[in-house]
């Protein structure tokens, strides 16, 4: 149930957020700042407001054109002459993006620290940090737009902080098509445009899509609080879907949590077999998940998601996610009990080998005396339990996967080379391998599997 606040008898201007990096300047610092430079000179990120945009013709105002999907509830808007926002709910006024996505945000989970305005704020469907990059390439174009813009290109299938995974189960985000794996070089190049960063190097400016190197519990003076334990074949399934497509795919964890041995099961994956833009879909299949957790007896301990081309390294939005779904998965008691995020990179060239990059990682919040710092990704220990069967369920997933997958624009292309010597199939069949249970009749149960990717194409 989302907590919802009273509708003020008149309009009330709420300021929050005043902290982001994305909040408006006031009307004179605005007027201020456009009078003394112009569009001659550089003008900052923090100074191109929804009036700078309004004046130049970029957006206009209107009513029910400004949105926020999160967590499931979607708050609209109204773009005042002045550029402030009306939520239409209540006929509250807020000065910036920055402070109607935090107010919003925290009336869902009041544990939401920040609201990323310009990144979390539609304009008739499109993101507003969008309009800000129009307008600083048609004013500004000798500008250096890796430090001005806020990271809205979806590389390597990112998803949106709002949607898709920072809900528990599933729902669905909106994100561009990504293109076939055509050729060796351009994954080599989509390789190399994402370097990760150290927790301690971030900044406040940040691209949402940044990566961060995962820290060991030891190193921010902690112990793991839980030990994990997973199954092989949940690592064989997850592997599997994530290297059926060049966008992201995201899944769930199904297991037990045992409080007096302080131990995390991961017994069961559940993949998410729908297209991350169809909204229409996601309650559907949250509920499929929801149905097959129960009727196997087991708990929601998790998530995972692919990064296809990319280090399976969390970013910046990663780690704000994997926050909100310990927090929800925690809920309101005072028992704590872990959620695990796996993070799945099956096509980056910086692996070794042709396996893939599994791995499980944690977020600890970050310190009581700076609360607005993002969370620390930790590495986990993990341990991983061999099956000693293929079990039904698995294999009819990975039936259901080809099956969902065999039409999809953005089906990886098995046929094409992954190595001078190794095609991608033969790089899916000795990355899944590695997950092999001990019965080695597996080998003719997942070839028959194989011979239908082969059939998709």
């Amino acid at each position: 149930m989302y907590l919802c606040s009273e509708p003020p008898s008149s309009p009330q201007v709420v300021e929050e957020g005043a902290d982001e990096e994305d909040e408006e300047l006031s009307g004179a610092e605005d007027a201020d700042l456009r009078a003394s430079s112009g569009r001659g000179s550089l003008l900052t990120r923090r100074g191109i407001t929804l009036r700078v945009l309004l004046k130049d013709g970029l957006v206009e105002p209107g009513d029910g054109i400004l949105s926020i999907h999160y967590l499931g509830k979607t708050f609209v808007g109204d773009l005042l002459n002045d550029g402030k926002i009306r939520w239409v709910e209540t006929g509250q006024i807020f000065n910036s993006p920055s402070a109607w996505a935090t107010h919003c945000k925290r009336l869902v989970n009041p544990a939401k620290k920040s609201g990323c305005g310009w990144a979390s704020v539609r304009y008739r469907g499109q993101k507003l940090v969008q309009y800000k990059t129009t307008w600083l390439h048609k004013y500004q174009p000798s500008a250096d737009m890796s430090l001005i813009s806020e990271g809205e290109d979806d590389e390597m299938g990112d998803d949106d902080e709002e949607e898709g995974k920072t809900t528990m189960l599933v729902e669905d985000k909106n994100k561009k098509s990504k293109p076939e794996l055509h050729d060796i070089g351009l994954m080599q190049r989509r390789d190399r445009e994402r370097i990760p960063v150290r927790y301690c190097t971030l900044g406040i400016e940040m691209d949402p899509h940044t990566l961060v190197e995962l820290s060991a519990f030891s190193a921010i003076n902690r112990f793991q609080p839980f030990n994990v334990a997973v199954s092989s074949n949940v690592l064989l399934l997850m592997d599997f879907h994530c290297h059926l497509t060049t966008s992201e795919v995201v899944g769930y964890l199904g297991g037990r949590w045992d409080t007096n041995t302080q131990l995390l099961t991961v017994l069961r994956a559940f993949p998410c077999r729908t297209r991350l833009a169809d909204k229409d879909a996601a309650p559907a299949v949250e509920e499929e998940i929801c149905q097959n957790l129960f009727m196997r007896g087991l708990s929601l301990v998790g998530w995972y998601h692919s990064h296809p081309r990319g280090p399976a390294l969390p970013s910046l939005q990663d780690i704000d996610s994997q926050m909100d779904h310990q927090l929800r998965l925690q809920g309101s008691s005072n028992g704590f009990q872990p959620c695990l995020g796996i993070i799945c990179g099956p096509y980056y060239h910086g692996n070794q080998g042709v396996a893939s990059t599994i791995t499980p990682f944690w977020v600890v919040p970050p310190p009581e005396q700076r609360p607005n710092d993002y969370g620390i990704p930790v590495a986990v220990e993990v341990t991983y339990v061999q099956d000693n069967f293929l079990t039904t369920d698995v294999l009819n997933e990975m039936m259901l996967l080809v099956e969902f997958y065999r039409s999809a624009p953005d089906l990886v292309q098995f046929s094409q080379m992954w190595s001078p010597n190794t095609s991608i199939l033969d790089k899916i069949k000795a990355s899944l391998s590695g997950h092999a249970p001990k019965d080695q009749a597996y080998a003719q149960i997942l070839e028959h599997v194989y011979n239908q990717l082969r059939s998709t194409q």
